[in-house]
């Protein structure tokens, strides 16, 4: 069949004003082209389509079943434009990622480079903060996701968590600190130096405070209270003071010997680190494409003995 859209655009449009002179206007063609067309429509269907009424036209009976169909398929292949230029349009958005800072330092950078080899043209932004503001900014739909420590149960209403590992609190100090040459250590010899520790609103926060209540130091004198690992970072390091973090966060530090944790048991600060999601967000390809990085990029559980 030689049918082509500019045959159904014409039919219907005729069908639709009944009257040729009222369809070219319309199409902005002039009256031979719109007859001339609606006779090659009817060639192609082997049946006339339109017959004069008065002054005008009217449908024939295979003129009324063919609008039928063909009205469908022009409403069908415009839902299919819309659904392309829809899916041009979100590729060029976006992914909007919210971490912790514990996750931007440990897992982003080798998720984004996953990421970016999946999807070479992807577009990124990753927004760092402490939990509670990046879970409002997802749940006002400011971010896609969020990666960071699993939030209290009341915080998770009309989310979704997926975890990925588990991290706890680190005391850290800089290289060659006195605390290091203490042995036996003694916790309560971090009562002398000021300690650098997460603000209220920090998810690590709670974590804190119950293992210096549980060590007996409620109150540890000198106390700084920061979100910014870049402060954290350079604050200790360049002098005597105390860092309680997530062990994400510095652990390049301590790999490179920049930074040393103290000798203590804080497995009771572990918490778990995952995906965030709203419940009832769509997971486009390029937000799917970013969660598969984050899983691959993810810290892998140490194997049991037995493995």
């Amino acid at each position: 069949m030689q049918i082509k859209f500019r045959h159904v655009r014409t039919f219907l449009e005729v069908a639709r004003t009944a009257a040729i002179g009222k369809a070219a206007a319309v199409l902005n063609v002039s009256q031979p082209a719109v007859t001339r067309t609606i006779r090659e429509l009817e060639e192609a269907l082997g049946a006339a389509v339109i017959e004069p009424d008065g002054r005008g036209i009217r449908l024939t009976a295979a003129g009324e079943a063919f609008r039928r169909h063909a009205g469908a398929s022009v409403a069908a292949l415009r839902q299919g434009v819309d659904a392309v230029r829809a899916a041009g349009a979100e590729a060029e958005k976006p992914v909007r990622a919210g971490a912790l800072p514990t996750v931007s330092a440990r897992v982003m950078p080798a998720a984004v480079r996953r990421y970016l080899a999946e999807m070479p043209a992807g577009r990124l932004k990753i927004v760092t903060g402490e939990n509670a503001v990046l879970l409002d900014q997802l749940a006002s739909g400011g971010l896609d996701l969020v990666v960071g420590r699993l939030a209290s149960p009341e915080r998770m209403v009309g989310f979704t968590f997926e975890h990925l590992y588990s991290e706890q609190v680190l005391f850290v100090v800089r290289a060659g600190h006195p605390l290091l040459d203490r042995s036996p250590f003694d916790v309560a010899e971090m009562a002398k130096f000021p300690l650098v520790m997460p603000t209220a609103t920090a998810i690590i926060r709670p974590f804190v405070e119950r293992f210096l209540i549980a060590h007996g130091l409620p109150d540890p004198g000198a106390r700084i209270e920061s979100v910014s690992d870049s402060f954290g970072r350079v604050f200790v390091r360049d002098s005597d003071a105390v860092w309680a973090i997530s062990e994400g966060v510095v652990i390049g530090d301590i790999a490179s010997g920049a930074l040393a944790a103290l000798p203590i048991d804080t497995s009771e600060t572990r918490g778990a680190v995952g995906i965030t999601l709203r419940a009832d967000a769509e997971r486009t390809p390029q937000i799917q494409a970013l969660i598969r990085a984050i899983r691959a990029a993810a810290p892998q559980p140490a194997p049991t003995p037995d493995q």
